[in-house]
Formats: structure tokens, C-alpha cells, sequence
């Protein structure tokens, strides 16, 4: 990955994070790795714990963000989502899965918030 791509979306993750609190989410953590992978934002957001995977684009010439998290994305981002469950004990939560793209460019950015776009 270029040090051009990892710094848009550093700033897309940023803007990403602004609007969901925005919106009412609660930031909980960012950038949760594990060995299987990273999830984007793990948030609060009224009685659900959401999982978040930002994507960030320039344009949308190539599909746009959304388009990039697929079905292989999706089954990774839910295997980081049970190691973050099984870290913190967290039990009897409502779980879901959301997907913010944020496109364009750094001070006309695009954001759109996909809540439940995918199910484990």
C-alpha cells in the first residue's frame, strides 16, 4: 500500500469517526488487531455494540467503497469482532454490523453510514 492511499485513509477513518459521533455513536475503540485482521471503529450506539468497517475512496471510479466489502471482508471482519467478544467477556449485547464509506476529497468528503450491511 502507498504512504498516498494509507494517509487518505487515515483521514477518511477520521472524518468517518466525526460523523458517527455526529450521529450519536459512542467511539469505543479504533483499530482493533488481531492476528486474523482489524476492525476500523467498535462503537455504542443506543443499546448495540457496532462493529465498523470504514472505506475510503478518491472516486468511484472502481465501484465505489462499498463494493470492496465482500463476502471474504465481511467473514473477516466478524472473526475479529468474536476475538474482541471473547476479550472483553461481552455477553447478551445486540451485535451489528455497519459500514461507513467516506469519499471524495479531504474537506468535501461524502459520507454515508450503512447501518446493519451485513449479518454474521
Amino acid at each position: 500500500m502507498t504512504q498516498e492511499r494509507k494517509t487518505l485513509g487515515a483521514l477518511g477513518e477520521a472524518e468517518a469517526v466525526r460523523h458517527l459521533k455526529k450521529k450519536g455513536y459512542r467511539i469505543l475503540q479504533t483499530n482493533f488487531r488481531v492476528a486474523v485482521g482489524e476492525i476500523d471503529v467498535i462503537a455504542e450506539q443506543g443499546n448495540a455494540l457496532v462493529f465498523i468497517e470504514v472505506k475510503t475512496r478518491s472516486s468511484a471510479r472502481f465501484g465505489g467503497a462499498l463494493v470492496a466489502v465482500n463476502i471474504h471482508k465481511q467473514r473477516k471482519i466478524i472473526m475479529v469482532a468474536e476475538s474482541f467478544l471473547a476479550r472483553y467477556k461481552v455477553t447478551g449485547r445486540d451485535i451489528r454490523f455497519d459500514v461507513v464509506t467516506v469519499e471524495g476529497k479531504p474537506g468535501d468528503w461524502k459520507v454515508q453510514i450503512v447501518e446493519n450491511a451485513f449479518r454474521a
